[in-house]
C-alpha cells in the first residue's frame, strides 16, 4: 500500500534533525501543522443559543461567553407546552442564565420564543441583529422528548417531537443562514442525540426526530459549504438533566429493578466505555470547538464516553 501524504510527512518530521538544514526543514514543517490547526476567533462574535435556561443550553452559552462571545438566549415561554410530561425550562432560569454571561463581561440578550413558530423565530433574529449587530453563530439546541410504546402514543405527541426537535431546527437556520451570510459566513452547530444513531424501544419518536436532525445537518453542510458556512452535530450521551431524569430514570429503573435515585449511575457504568454520564460542560467544550475549527463541516460528534461509537 502507497503511504498517504501524511503518512510521510511525519515521518520526515520524526526522523533526527542534522546540519544546518535540518532546523529550517523542522520549522518549515512545524509551520505547516500549524497552519492546519487554524481557529476562528470567537472574540466579539454574536452566538444564539436556542433552549438555553437550564441545562445543556445553559452550558453552551456560557461556554460561548468564555470564549469571547456575545449570546443570544432563547426558550420557549411557559404553558406553550401542553403535551411535554415534564417542566420546560422557565423566564426565571433563563434570566439566570443571562445574568451568569453578563458577569462575564458579555452582551446577552434573552428571548422567550417557540422555535416552532417561523414568526417567533424571524422576530428574534431581527431583535439579535438590532440589539446585538448580527449573528454569527447559530445553536439549535431547544429539544423535547416522551417515551412510551409507538401503538399508544398518540398523534399529537408524535407531531410536537418533530416540531421542535426538526421543525424547529429547520426555522432557526432558515432565519439564521442569510444573517450569516451577510457576515462572510458562520457556524451551525444542531444538537442531536445518540438516540438518534441507535433507536431505542419506547423512544421512537424521539429517536426519529434526532436522526432527522443529523441527516437534516449534513444536507446543510453541502448546501451552504460554498457560503462559508459550516454546519455540524453534537450527539450527546448520557447527562442528569430534566430530559433523563423524569422521562428515562423510571423507565430504567423498571429495567434495572434499581431505585430511580440510583439507577443513571449503574446504566452509565454498564453503558459507556468510561463508566460515567455526561455533563452539559462537555458538551459546551465540544460546541466551542465546533464554533472554532475552521475546516470542520458535516460531522456528527458523539460526546457519550464511549456509549456510542458508531
Amino acid at each position: 500500500m502507497t503511504p498517504c501524504g501524511f503518512c510521510k510527512l511525519t515521518r520526515r518530521a520524526r526522523a533526527p534533525v542534522r546540519g544546518p538544514r535540518s532546523g529550517r526543514r523542522l520549522w518549515t514543517y512545524l509551520a505547516m501543522f500549524a497552519s492546519v490547526d487554524r481557529v476562528m476567533d470567537l472574540e466579539g462574535k454574536v452566538a444564539l443559543v436556542t433552549g438555553a435556561a437550564r441545562g445543556i443550553g445553559r452550558a453552551i452559552a456560557i461556554g460561548l461567553a468564555h470564549a469571547g462571545c456575545d449570546v443570544a438566549v432563547s426558550d420557549i415561554a411557559p404553558g406553550q407546552d401542553a403535551i411535554t410530561v415534564y417542566p420546560l425550562g422557565s423566564e426565571a432560569e433563563l434570566a439566570v442564565t443571562a445574568g451568569q454571561i453578563r458577569r462575564l463581561g458579555r452582551k446577552c440578550t434573552a428571548f422567550q420564543a417557540d422555535v416552532t413558530s417561523a414568526a417567533d423565530v424571524e422576530a428574534m433574529l431581527q431583535q439579535i441583529e438590532e440589539r446585538l449587530g448580527g449573528l454569527d453563530i447559530l445553536v439549535a439546541n431547544a429539544g423535547i422528548i416522551m417515551a412510551g410504546p409507538i401503538a399508544s402514543m398518540s398523534e399529537a405527541q408524535w407531531d410536537r417531537i418533530f416540531a421542535v426537535n426538526v421543525k424547529g431546527v429547520f426555522l432557526c437556520a432558515q432565519a439564521a443562514i442569510p444573517r450569516l451570510a451577510k457576515r462572510g459566513g458562520g457556524r451551525i452547530v444542531n444538537i442531536a442525540s445518540v438516540a438518534g444513531k441507535t433507536g431505542r424501544a419506547g423512544l421512537a419518536a424521539y429517536c426519529a426526530s434526532k436522526a432527522a436532525v443529523i441527516s437534516m445537518t449534513q444536507s446543510m453542510a453541502e448546501e451552504l459549504g460554498p457560503a462559508g458556512i459550516a454546519v455540524n452535530a453534537i450527539c450527546p450521551g448520557y447527562l442528569k438533566t430534566a430530559m433523563f431524569t423524569q422521562v428515562l430514570n423510571p423507565l430504567l429503573a423498571q429495567l434495572y429493578h434499581a431505585p430511580e435515585e440510583e439507577v443513571f449511575e449503574k446504566f452509565v457504568q454498564r453503558q459507556t466505555f468510561l463508566g460515567r454520564g455526561q455533563s452539559p460542560e462537555d458538551i459546551a467544550e465540544a460546541t466551542v470547538y465546533l464554533c472554532r475549527a475552521e475546516n470542520v463541516t458535516g460531522i456528527t460528534l458523539t460526546v457519550a464516553g464511549g456509549g456510542e461509537v458508531h
